[in-house]
């Protein structure tokens, strides 16, 4: 059982703020900023104003930790209040952390790099050693709130979020009272976005309002950004035993798969993980209510997503929405902001709307809710990722 949310995010630093722009469909796109970005083929970006790492963090934490781990680290503290779970009052060895990462400490790594070139080997801090590390956000969470349980990173890119909620299922079904999970992402640096771009992945696009358009006629790939979601994992009965003030939803099934390798002739596996997940769950495929889609953006990448959707579902048979074009796709954090969005949407009974996409590829065959949000009656969601490299895993969530 889901029972706390914490979000960082560009549509806000609060999960009230967050929900309520992607209700009124206000992206959060917009130029780069961090640093002059005017030299590089990709220039708009979903960023986290307004965060300030010391109102949030332990003073000594901010510089021996990049900016994904302030992120993570604020985050799971919301989460951690929102659930009015207080860590001091369970057994430190019943409490666990497993988040995602998809780059690590690029930003950190970044000033310790430019530091080695330019003043020698002796002015490289001790820090860098750690704070780039994949598995630096959990284990900070970790110290900080006293979690000596299992916990552990998962490194799937945009799948990472799902594939991190489901390892926290399983050490929760194993015995810990309470596991904190999701990911943050923070790489809007020149050394980040280089390594962004050699994926082939990257809209070139100016224009805010257009360059994420997932599943539309002009797509031409995706936006980045930073941020993400926590989560509050708890064994069922636990939580209903202490009264938790939110029971925003279950873990009800969970899959991952992995694509094969190009010129195999074998086709993706995200239909499979998607099967696999309603197995999971028990549920035939009309059960569910919305698909939270992945949405690369990339015209082959978006064919072979809505094929699998159609696959399980039939043409037009279930909503589709990807309320990630309002802050871009931001890797680890990305599934797990999805996570988020999909429980309030179960809570409040109705289908955030996409935005970006004007004109739809009639082939894909999707109802893809767009300009404006859909009520519906929900019950069972099925959210989606897919990592660079052939990572899949689908989540489904119920109320």
């Amino acid at each position: 059982m889901i029972t706390g949310l914490g979000v960082l995010a560009p549509t806000g630093r609060t999960v009230a703020e967050h929900w309520s722009s992607v209700l009124a469909g206000r992206s959060a796109l917009a130029g780069i900023t961090h640093f002059d970005a005017s030299s590089y083929p990709a220039r708009v970006a979903g960023t986290v104003a307004g965060f300030a790492a010391r109102e949030q963090v332990p003073g000594r934490v901010v510089p021996q930790t990049d900016r994904w781990t302030h992120l993570g680290l604020a985050a799971a503290a919301q989460a951690l209040d929102d659930a009015a779970l207080d860590p001091a009052a369970l057994p430190e060895y019943e409490m666990g952390v497993t988040t995602a990462s998809s780059s690590g400490g690029t930003e950190f790594g970044q000033r310790e790099i430019e530091a080695l070139w330019r003043d020698g080997p002796g002015h490289v801090g001790a820090y860098q050693s750690i704070a780039w590390f994949y598995a630096a956000t959990t284990g900070q969470i970790s110290i900080r709130h006293g979690m000596r349980g299992p916990c552990g990173v998962l490194v799937t890119e945009q799948a990472g979020g799902l594939d991190a909620i489901g390892q926290a299922r399983r050490l929760v079904r194993g015995g810990l009272r309470a596991v904190v999970t999701g990911g943050t992402d923070a790489s809007l640096c020149p050394y980040g976005l280089v390594a962004q771009l050699s994926s082939g992945r990257l809209s070139t696009g100016t224009d805010p309002a257009r360059a994420y358009a997932p599943f539309d006629v002009d797509a031409a790939g995706h936006v980045p950004g930073e941020g993400g979601g926590m989560l509050i994992v708890e064994e069922a009965e636990a939580a209903t035993a202490r009264a938790a003030a939110h029971r925003y939803g279950t873990v009800a099934g969970y899959a991952a798969t992995f694509d094969p390798p190009p010129g195999s002739a074998r086709p993706p596996a995200l239909g499979r993980a998607i099967t696999a997940a309603l197995a999971d769950a028990g549920l035939r495929p009309e059960r569910i209510g919305a698909v939270f889609a992945d949405a690369a953006a990339v015209p082959e990448l978006d064919r072979q997503e809505a094929h699998a959707i159609a696959g399980v579902f039939g043409p037009y048979g279930v909503p589709v929405t990807a309320p990630k074009t309002m802050t871009g796709r931001l890797y680890a954090g990305g599934a797990a902001l999805d996570l988020v969005t999909a429980l309030l949407a179960l809570r409040d009974g109705v289908i955030p709307p996409t935005s970006g996409v004007r004109h739809p590829v009639d082939e894909l065959r999707l109802d893809l809710v767009r300009d404006g949000p859909r009520q519906a009656d929900l019950e069972h969601v099925l959210v989606l990722g897919r990592g660079f490299g052939g990572f899949n895993a689908a989540v489904v969530l119920s109320r």
